[in-house]
């Protein structure tokens, strides 16, 4: 999997350690990080947890990325963020269990961490967990094994009713303030990973004229 990494502004400081937390983790087991910033608390381009999501799911719905690591102080705000856009679905993780329920019972492909909130002594352990859980296994397995079937059943169902709730990316980069995407698209990691990896021409035209 191509996994991106996204930090806003409060919390960039962490980038570092999370990244490469994160990468100890996932790159033994044959999946690639990819850092879109805040690459420190110096970065030009600043994020604010609601561009979090927008560059989210510009990743995500073009395949640029296959899963989206971000959160801020708390995680609340960015897993808000994130599941306001369509095919993103985004959990707000604190603990090793929560990844690994969320991995297998909601099969998502975003996650929102708290890096303020008890993110204290042993921080970058619980980090270290929770990726580690995150990804020990294909998600949406299900847990326990007598609930696979009706969770498996209602992901499915909960895709549908994204389908019908939300309007394409295209779209919603076109309708949204100009100035705010084109802040959370202007990094220069955002330039150097996206165009490479993205699968999809229309979103990239449209991510093309936002910089224009």
């Amino acid at each position: 999997m191509k996994i991106a990494l996204i930090n806003e502004n409060s919390q960039a400081a962490k980038n570092e350690l999370i990244c490469s937390t994160l990468k100890k983790v996932v790159e033994p087991m044959g999946h690639e990080v990819y850092n879109y910033g805040m690459c420190g608390a110096e970065d030009p381009n600043s994020l604010t947890y609601v561009q979090n999501g927008i560059l989210a799911a510009v990743l995500l719905n073009s395949g640029a990325a296959d899963y989206v690591i971000t959160g801020c102080g708390t995680g609340e705000g960015a897993m808000l963020a994130c599941n306001s856009f369509p095919k993103v679905l985004c959990g707000h993780i604190e603990s090793p269990l929560d990844a690994y329920l969320f991995s297998q019972v909601n099969d998502g492909n975003c996650v929102a961490l708290p890096f303020a909130e008890n993110f204290g002594w042993g921080g970058e352990l619980n980090l270290q967990y929770i990726f580690e859980k995150l990804f020990c296994a294909p998600g949406g397995g299900g847990y326990p094994p007598e609930r696979v079937e009706p969770e498996q059943r209602n992901k499915k169902i909960l895709d549908k009713v994204k389908e019908i709730t939300h309007t394409d990316m295209v779209t919603i980069l076109k309708n949204l303030d100009r100035e705010l995407v084109k802040g959370a698209l202007s990094g220069a990691k955002f330039q150097e990973c996206f165009f490479e990896n993205c699968k999809c021409g229309k979103i990239a035209e449209a991510v093309k004229e936002v910089l224009a």
